[in-house]
């Protein structure tokens, strides 16, 4: 078998999230030994092994809540008094969250929009710029950023949708920031927010409810107008508030 952290990118590529459980410590007779590893993911799917048996469903049963949790675990485990196991021995088993980097999705790659993407990219956001226009990016826009030219709602069809999904929505127009968000705003996601003035937001918390598109909670679970309040003039400026932003929610799921 392959070295385990060689087949994490794909396990994760398959599974979404997962766990890594590594057996840090043993005492006397006991299946695997230290440094014995295995990935689980949500459904239960195993890569490795930390000892077969009672002892590997138990850390798989603890490696889905740490998965859900998104919070490290070590647990100890006597084999005989814990699990009924004949071997007697002690073992001890780390077990650390495995979840890809967040998607960020940009509807709208003006100024503010590609500076988004670049402060983005650098903290570790898997950033994908949307937009209509025809759009130049520099040589090194085009080797970290991916661009998919297209019509806003035809083009949000082609992207997956998950509690690892940021969206941002920023475009030229204030149509289409609301077409988006009547949307988007059905879609599962991390975050999602709307730039734009209190009189802008007002205006689309009006229409949204007297259509009954969305109702006051799903109003309020947008980030509207978005970002961190801090005083902003340039593009670049405002971006940084609206990643301030993006990073306080990330870092709240950890």
């Amino acid at each position: 078998m392959k070295d385990i952290y060689q087949i994490i990118p794909g396990f994760l590529s398959k599974h979404k999230s997962a766990a890594l459980c590594i057996v840090t410590d043993t005492e006397g007779s006991t299946p695997r030994k230290r440094g014995s590893k295995m990935l689980v993911a949500l459904d239960g799917t195993t890569a490795g092994t930390v000892g077969g048996g009672a002892i590997e469903q138990q850390v798989i049963e603890t490696a889905k809540q740490v998965i859900k949790t998104h919070k490290s675990h070590k647990k100890f485990y006597s084999l005989e008094d814990d699990l009924s196991m004949q071997c007697g021995g002690n073992v001890e088993v780390y077990i650390e969250p495995l979840v890809p980097r967040a998607r960020l999705y940009i509807f709208g790659a003006g100024h503010v929009g590609k500076a988004l993407s670049l402060f983005a990219h650098k903290l570790d956001f898997e950033v994908t710029l949307l937009d209509f226009r025809n759009i130049s990016f520099s040589e090194e826009e085009q080797q970290t950023l991916r661009f998919i030219h297209g019509d806003y709602l035809q083009t949000l069809e082609q992207l997956e949708y998950d509690d690892n999904t940021y969206i941002v929505i920023m475009s030229p127009s204030h149509e289409d920031d609301f077409g988006l968000l009547s949307r988007l705003g059905k879609k599962s996601f991390a975050y999602l927010g709307m730039i734009g003035s209190k009189r802008k937001v007002a205006r689309a918390r009006e229409r949204f409810l007297e259509d009954q598109t969305f109702t006051e909670e799903e109003l309020n679970s947008f980030d509207m107008p978005m970002g961190i309040k801090i005083a902003t003039e340039t593009p670049e400026e405002i971006a940084i508030s609206v990643l301030g932003k993006l990073i306080d929610v990330r870092n709240q799921k950890l």
